[in-house]
């Protein structure tokens, strides 16, 4: 058990470390924009587990948390690139400028589905068996899987009044997907 114990205080450690250096040399614009992205990555790792249904669902945290996401999306979040901020330490890839309708689309979508989440939070998970939503359409993956994108939302993105109506989990998942989409095109691993 000790070794055990050992063993993970070493792993933590060590990726603590690794995280302060990658980070460690970023100064200015691109520090601000790091920091932004892991106080969003910091609220993902709250409500992901929560809209699983794996820890206890709390409306008050899911609208803390959208409301945190929120502040760093939208323009808040565009306004971290300008143009020549890629490069190291940046993880910030060129196509954002290459590609700037995209980049800032989907930081758009990420502010409104920010906004959503903390106005369908009062709603709480999808029912399933338990009562608690742990899976959405079919077992779908809440981090990809089946996709509420496109899937005949009245022909486009659901507006505010009908996220607002939604399940938390639903809007969770659009939020998510938003968030994978945007790395996958602008953010080198």
């Amino acid at each position: 058990m000790n070794i055990l114990k050992m063993t993970t205080g070493v792993v933590l450690v060590s990726l603590i470390a690794a995280a302060a250096l990658a980070h460690g040399g970023a100064t200015g614009i691109v520090k601000e924009r790091m920091d932004g992205m892991s106080a969003m990555k910091g609220s993902m790792k709250i409500l992901t587990p929560m809209m699983q249904g794996k820890t206890p669902y709390n409306a008050e945290t899911v609208r803390s948390e959208a409301e945190k996401i929120g502040r760093h999306a939208g323009e808040s979040m565009t306004k971290l690139f300008p143009e020549g901020s890629d490069g190291k330490p940046s993880e910030a890839k060129s196509e954002i400028w290459q590609d700037w309708g995209s980049f800032a689309e989907l930081a758009r979508q990420l502010a409104t589905y920010s906004e959503g989440l903390a106005l369908a939070a009062d709603n709480g998970l999808m029912a399933s068996g338990s009562g608690h939503g742990s899976g959405m359409m079919g077992g779908a993956s809440m981090m990809g899987g089946g996709s509420m994108m496109g899937a005949g939302m009245m022909g486009g993105s659901p507006n505010q009044a009908q996220l607002s109506e939604m399940p938390a989990d639903g809007v969770f998942m659009m939020l998510s997907q938003t968030c994978s989409a945007c790395h996958a095109q602008f953010r080198s691993e």
